[in-house]
């Protein structure tokens, strides 16, 4: 049996949920690139010093990472 030669993500999907890849061996290559990247949609804000030090301490009283609770008070502004 030969690896599905596709682009398409649910063939492949399909076809990994039912095979292991270590019968595939003598098929698999070593990627010289990355192939597949994780989008980052995300906005960049410039804070100074002494406003991440506030940010980071309420995060640490609620007990969220500073991200969620940035996230929060974006999502708090929008509905207002």
């Amino acid at each position: 049996m030969k690896i599905p030669d596709t682009d398409s993500v649910r063939e492949l999907a399909a076809f990994w949920d039912t095979h292991e890849v270590t019968a595939f061996d003598d098929q698999l290559e070593e990627a010289a690139e990355t192939v597949f990247a994780r989008s980052r949609s995300g906005v960049t804000v410039p804070l100074s010093g002494d406003e991440r030090a506030a940010i980071r301490e309420i995060a640490a009283s609620r007990g969220v990472d500073e991200a969620a609770l940035i996230h929060e008070w974006v999502q708090e502004k929008l509905l207002h």
